[in-house]
């Protein structure tokens, strides 16, 4: 593929883009700032998470939950991170070897996130109520949301990466996450509602006035490699992977091969590429959470990693952004 010449636009290109821009224009969801703000106002109340706290005190990153806790633990804490449930019994056998994976990732997470541990015996009320079948099970609450995750022992990287999942759903939903994430975060909102100041970003936006999209897109890698956590950067480069990814596609003979070999991962995400283009938004989601709940190995882990990079091109309020990474979520197990 020859890059477009500097001075000569690209006309399929600027269609691209044009498209592009309307198809990934999203308004603010007040329903979803409305429950942020409730959220945020009931945690205030909740006790903040603290790594460091001895194991099943109030507060801790993991404690122990009964019905009389329930509320103030899981729920009111839920409001400001994400928290974990995990339904167990001292004669389950799988159960003993997943506790101590989670209680390693709970501290790892330094606060991130609080497992919340329930004796299934001892609380046969809230293991009724969470309509728990078998143990060890294993559910996310989100500011009062209640999101299942899987059931059974698994090992210590899967359960990594589906918290990490929950993580970013958490994020997606604007929960405002831990005390000592706050300067991070904070810097992160005050760099976007900054002009960038990083020539890269003016170096960028030169290129795709002129239809270079790959020249912009070089440009943004190099931005995002001074400074990471550059979250217009990031969007702007998922946006441009995706219109090179997608340019001179054939749509009809891209979706006609999708469809005669659904087993065909390659297929699937080029289609998916193209529904996001498009602003077929779910469907693009869809598929591919589809292809992650029905491969492993290497399919599983391209399909997911190809769904993250299609959440990056949705504006950060978008309804739908919070949707998928739950789908995600539950697509892994």
């Amino acid at each position: 593929m020859q890059p477009t010449r500097p001075g000569r636009p690209d006309p399929r290109a600027q269609a691209q883009q044009a498209q592009m821009a309307a198809a990934m224009a999203g308004a603010v969801d007040l329903a979803a700032v409305q429950a942020r703000s409730e959220a945020a106002a009931r945690a205030q109340s909740a006790p903040p998470p603290s790594a460091t706290a001895p194991a099943g005190s109030p507060g801790a990153a993991i404690v122990d939950v009964t019905e009389a806790t329930f509320q103030a633990e899981v729920i009111d804490r839920s409001a400001s991170i994400p928290v974990l449930i995990d339904f167990w019994a001292d004669w389950c056998g799988p159960c003993k070897q997943l506790s101590p994976v989670l209680e390693k990732l709970a501290a790892e997470g330094n606060g991130a996130w609080v497992l919340a541990k329930i004796d299934v015996d001892a609380e046969q009320r809230l293991a009724a109520a969470f309509q728990v079948q078998s143990i060890p099970s294993v559910f996310a609450v989100l500011a009062g949301q209640l999101l299942p995750l899987f059931q059974g022992a698994v090992s210590e990287s899967q359960a990594r990466q589906v918290i990490e999942e929950v993580i970013r759903v958490a994020a997606s939903q604007g929960m405002p996450g831990q005390a000592a994430e706050a300067p991070a975060s904070d810097a992160v909102d005050s760099a976007a509602a900054a002009p960038p100041a990083d020539p890269a970003h003016a170096q960028a936006q030169a290129a795709l006035d002129r239809g270079d999209v790959e020249a912009a897109a070089e440009a943004y890698r190099r931005v995002l490699e001074s400074a990471p956590g550059d979250a217009v950067a990031r969007s702007a480069l998922a946006r441009c992977d995706l219109l090179v990814r997608t340019r001179g596609a054939d749509q009809q003979a891209v979706r006609r091969r999708a469809a005669d070999a659904p087993a065909d991962v390659d297929a699937q995400l080029e289609v998916a590429d193209l529904d996001m283009l498009t602003g077929n938004v779910e469907d693009a989601v869809n598929r591919l959470v589809d292809v992650v709940r029905a491969t492993a190995g290497d399919d599983r882990e391209r399909a997911r990693q190809r769904l993250l990079q299609l959440f990056d091109v949705l504006d950060p309020d978008d309804p739908r952004l919070a949707g998928g990474r739950r789908a995600l979520a539950n697509a892994l197990f």
